[in-house]
Parts: C-alpha cells; structure tokens; sequence
C-alpha cells in the first residue's frame, strides 16, 4: 500500500474533526502543516477536492461530506456466485479508482464528464445475501444483522435490503450521476438495480467555511459525532477479514415538514434538545458543548427526559457511538392517484458492530424519542463495508481473494 506522510491516527483526528459535515485537513493525501506541503488553502476548505482511492478505508466514511450523493442498492441475479461476484468488485474497483482520479473508466459512454477536483468517492457495501453464497457464510461479521422491526416503522419495500451497494458523492449531481451510471452499467452482468436513494447537503455556509449540515427541520444535524481515537473505537471492525472495515445501517426517515411547521420553536427545541439557531445544548452555549443531562429550571429537567439529544447521548446507552452522516431528500410519491410531495432524511450510520450498537440506541428511541411525532422509518438496508485497497489490488479481496 502507498505510504502516507500522514498517521493512522492522525488521519482519524482529522476525521473526527470533519464529523458529518466538518472538514477534514487532508487532500490528496497530504495534511496541513507538513514541511514538505505545498502552501495550505484553508484547512476547512471541503468542495473542489481530489481525494485518493486507495488507503485502509474506502473513502466515503471519513472524507468529508460533499453536496450530492446516490445510493444505489443490488440484488445478485442467480447465477452470481462468490467467483462471479470477485469479478464484478474488480471491475469495479477499476471504475473508482479511474473516476476518483478524474480519469473515464474503462468503455466509458461519456468520457468528457469524467472530472478532478469534485469530491468524488465511491464506496461498496456487501448486504446479507452476500453471506448466503456457497463458501462466504462462515465470514458473516459479528454483529452484522438486519435491523429488527420497530413501532414506529412503517417500512415499503422499495426502500428496503439489498445484496450490494454503491454510494456515490461529490460536489455537483453531473459527477454523481456519471459516475453512477458506470457502475451500474457494469453490475448488469452480475446484479440488477433494486433502489435508488438520491439525497443532498450543504456541508459549507456562505463564506464556503466547513460547517455541520442541517437537516429538513432546520436542525444541525451531526454535532456529536465520535472523534479521535474515540472514532475509530466507534465504527473500524477488528474481525478477521473485515479487520479495518466497517458495517452501515441505512435508513429512510419520512418527515413530516407540515405538522413540524406548525410546532412552536419552543416545542420544536425541546423535542430536539438542541436550539435551531447553532444547534448548542439547551444547557450550553456552543454546538460543540456536552449536554448537561442533569440541569433544572423550575424544577423540571432543562433537557426534557423524552428529547431525542438525551436519548441517544452516550451516557445514556453504555457508551454506545455510531459515525452519522445525513443526506436530506425530496420525492415524488402517488397516493390515490395524485402526486405527492414527500420529505426526509436519508440517515447513515457507521460502526463496528450493527447489533451491538445502532440497535439498542435505535430501541431506545422508538419507545420514547420526542421526533416520533413527525419522523417515520419507511426504508431499511443494512451492508458490510470491506477494508479499503491498494493500489493492484481490488474492493473485498480480503473476503474474496
């Protein structure tokens, strides 16, 4: 593997630092403040980067968070086995490493649209079905299972499970949607498409300076993301072939934008336990201040006991963390007939081990979180990201290989 002027540890500082739309000092593999970098742009410059496709991670989990992004899920035709499926990863592989180095892949339909300097990262996940394959079912991961249904699901097909998946970001929906079309015209042979989930943020505020991005309600979305060493711990497996990579949960998150606007703010706040103005504790002064579960006022608790804050504070879940990264997103749905207007979140989450950390947060907030009231769970996918790779090497050899 390339080496790196950079520490692993230093690497996941930087990351930890991005959070979900923070910026990471790293570009081109480079970290400000090396002897031997060229002159730094701002280190919280998050647009306009080329990021490498090689490394211990797949880039898409801590790279910063660009604007656009795609999500597409496969199902293996039958007669995809685990030598079919090895094919297809190298195939792959191929196409990233070429389109996140601004190159056209391989037959290329439009190689004009192929461009540097846009953000772009291309991340694989492996769903259940991979782990039904003859030969790969003694490596399903620890931990990696489907999500257990939950009251307020209210789950559609469509949006749910999957066998693959490709998620495509970068700065601008031409560059997504190139680099989308590539993959899934390569997978034909091996997969057909199951769902598309579409979704954007906005990762910068007007000055262009690396902020937390804000969801469809206007919340800061992301404020305590793991950090540091603490990240690392929260979402990169240590088990066996999957050691450095990770497992992601996918949801699809209905909002209820009609009824949320009719709340007071005051209502809105203590749902959330964060102001909407700079998404600061109730408790605090800044976003990046801890929550003071235990302060009062009028002899009720500040940071109401039902606020989705509280919920899913560490504290409150023995320590448990996830890595999120929210996509907001807007569709078109018919509903007897006519066209509706539907909104939400596309909320992922990384971490090591799926069943010992999303679900028993996610139970927690289903039986009490206060944004119950204008959030419904209407897809569900849950999928293994394998290490990331070397230079001649390819997605997933270290289950396929």
């Amino acid at each position: 593997m390339p080496t790196s002027p950079i520490s692993r540890r230093g690497l996941f500082g930087y990351a930890g630092a991005a959070g979900v739309g923070g910026a990471a000092g790293i570009v081109g593999g480079r970290a400000w403040g090396l002897s031997d970098a060229p002159t730094p742009e701002p280190p919280n410059r998050v647009l306009g980067q080329d990021y490498s496709p090689y490394g211990a991670q797949q880039a898409g989990i801590f790279t910063p968070q660009s604007q656009v992004a795609e999500l597409v899920a496969f199902d293996l035709l039958p007669a995809t086995d685990a030598s079919a499926l090895g094919r297809l990863m190298r195939v792959w592989t191929g196409d990233i490493a070429a389109l996140m180095s601004g190159r056209p892949a391989a037959g290329d339909f439009a190689p004009e649209l192929a461009q540097a300097n846009v953000s772009l990262t291309a991340l694989v996940g492996f769903g259940p079905g991979v782990f039904e394959l003859e030969g790969l079912g003694p490596s399903l991961p620890a931990g990696f299972q489907e999500i257990p249904a939950m009251t307020h699901d209210r789950l559609e097909d469509r949006w749910n499970g999957g066998d693959l998946l490709i998620w495509v970001t970068a700065d601008d929906a031409t560059s997504v949607s190139h680099a989308v079309r590539r993959l899934v015209s390569d997978a034909r042979p091996f997969a057909s498409r199951r769902w598309t989930q579409r979704g954007f943020w906005r990762p910068t505020d007007a000055s262009g300076a690396a902020v937390t991005g804000r969801n469809l309600f206007g919340q800061v979305d992301g404020s305590a993301n793991p950090k540091g060493d603490v990240l690392e711990e929260t979402v990169l497996s240590t088990d066996g072939w999957l050691a450095g990579g990770t497992q992601l949960v996918v949801r699809r998150i209905e909002m209820n934008l009609d009824t949320w606007d009719e709340a007071t703010r005051d209502r809105q706040e203590a749902s959330m336990g964060r102001r909407l103005s700079d998404g600061a504790p109730l408790t605090g002064e800044s976003e990046g201040d801890d929550l003071d579960l235990a302060a009062t006022a009028d002899g009720s608790t500040v940071i109401a006991l039902d606020a989705h804050a509280r919920l899913a504070h560490p504290s409150q879940n023995r320590e448990r963390r996830m890595l999120r990264r929210g996509l907001n997103y807007t569709h078109e749905t018919v509903v007897d007939g006519a066209p509706v207007d539907t909104s939400g979140l596309i909320f992922c989450a990384f971490q090591a081990n799926i069943a010992d950390q999303f679900i028993p947060v996610q139970r927690s907030l289903d039986q009490a979180d206060a944004l119950n009231e204008w959030t419904t769970a209407i897809g569900s996918a849950v999928f293994v990201i394998p290490p990331g790779f070397s230079e001649g090497g390819y997605v997933g050899e270290t289950l396929l290989g």
